[in-house]
């Protein structure tokens, strides 16, 4: 009876523990807003935090995005924004596009590290991609998280 006890303290305490080491490891992840700008864009972002939680390690991936020249004022590139938790607006990078041999499907993409917490993830289409603040137009957002 006592090692029947033991034993079920023992694999609750385990239990307990994997839940509690592996809960940072979860990813957040985000759905872009509906875009006036480009209606037929659908995409995501995934936050989580690295091994260490220091950083934040943040994927956007969207499908659908017009040809960022085919917009109504044409521009070079779009790049990703992030608004942090110290209320800053960090320039991430230029999206990546790219389609499938199999589809005709046009995807973007971006992964990337930042050491501040993301409380809100753009996109903008600009002139350049060095750009130190974000442009007026905006084609993605999502909502605070």
């Amino acid at each position: 009876m006592k090692t029947n006890k033991l034993a079920t303290g023992i694999v609750f305490w385990l239990l307990a523990a994997s839940i509690l080491f592996l809960f940072p490891a979860c990813a957040q992840k985000i759905t872009f807003l509906n875009s006036s700008v480009v209606p037929a864009a659908k995409g995501t972002v995934k936050v989580k935090q690295d091994k260490n939680n220091k950083n934040y390690v943040i994927q956007v991936e969207i499908q659908d995005l017009a040809e960022v020249e085919r917009l109504q004022s044409s521009k070079q590139s779009y790049v990703v924004w992030m608004e942090t938790d110290r209320g800053i607006t960090e320039n991430l990078g230029q999206l990546n596009s790219s389609s499938s041999f199999f589809s005709k499907q046009k995807t973007a993409s971006l992964e990337t590290v930042s050491a501040y917490k993301p409380i809100k993830i753009f996109v903008t289409a600009e002139s350049g991609t060095d750009v130190r603040y974000p442009g007026n137009q905006i084609v993605l957002t999502t909502d605070n998280f």
